[in-house]
């Protein structure tokens, strides 16, 4: 995997490193000849090998630990959000019905899955280049999608993922008008195999569960095919759009 479609080297951030997929991420950029250097920020910086990766912690709830964690960035030319939440043990659990909606678990899938990717967005935006071809990626889901929405239950997280993509979508038509080669972008990694999936793939076949490496190239791939008309998007790992 190497991506091409950037015209120079690419200065990469990646929030959410010590997970599952943005470990995956960070570790095949890192062989891109083309990347020039790695932020690899998450709340505990896992350390990396390679001399492309720089540690900085960052915590996405946390508006001053982003804006501490880009001090001194100048250039951002692909940055990819792999943060999420769907369950926590002894707390937050997918709802099966209206009768276990609460106002806690609500709001704690609404503040991970969106509010702290468009905070991000925030501070990163004004760090893309203002000529060429940029990316903001942050992971959603197809649950996200409003009308793709035919099994009901897991009302935090599809709600959580829906609010993402609406805010995804609404900062790539701001962003165009600052930046006319960027993209804002949502992706949808898949099944993969993690802790966030691990409680719920008895039903998933094998061939529908991947490894985070597969899911890194597959969403890499996507990024790097990516026309500016497919702006404020989201699209699955296999380069398809997949409708609100």
């Amino acid at each position: 995997m190497a991506l091409s479609s950037f015209g120079r080297p690419v200065r990469a951030l990646v929030v959410g490193a010590s997970g599952t997929i943005g470990g995956a991420l960070v570790d095949l950029l890192v062989t891109d000849a083309g990347v020039e250097s790695i932020l690899a920020c998450s709340r505990t910086p896992r350390p990396h090998a390679s001399l492309k990766v720089q540690l900085r912690p960052m915590d996405i709830l946390d508006e001053a630990s982003i804006a501490a964690a880009l001090a001194g960035v100048e250039r951002v030319d692909l940055a990819i959000v792999a943060t999420g939440r769907l369950h926590a043990p002894g707390g937050l659990q997918p709802e099966k019905s209206w009768r276990s909606l609460e106002m806690a678990a609500l709001t704690q899938s609404f503040a991970i899955n969106a509010v702290g990717p468009a905070l991000v967005a925030k501070h990163v935006l004004p760090l893309l280049p203002r000529e060429g071809k940029s990316v903001f990626a942050a992971l959603s889901a197809r649950v996200g999608s409003i009308s793709d929405n035919r099994l009901g239950g897991w009302y935090g997280y599809r709600g959580s993922k829906a609010a993402l993509n609406q805010l995804i979508r609404t900062l790539s038509i701001e962003l165009a008008r600052q930046r006319r080669d960027a993209l804002c972008i949502g992706l949808h990694p898949g099944t993969v195999d993690s802790a966030l999936s691990r409680p719920f793939q008895s039903g998933v076949g094998a061939n529908q569960l991947f490894p985070a490496a597969f899911a890194a190239e597959r969403l890499l791939a996507v990024i790097d095919g990516l026309d500016v008309a497919q702006n404020g998007q989201l699209l699955a790992w296999d380069g398809s759009t997949i409708a609100p």
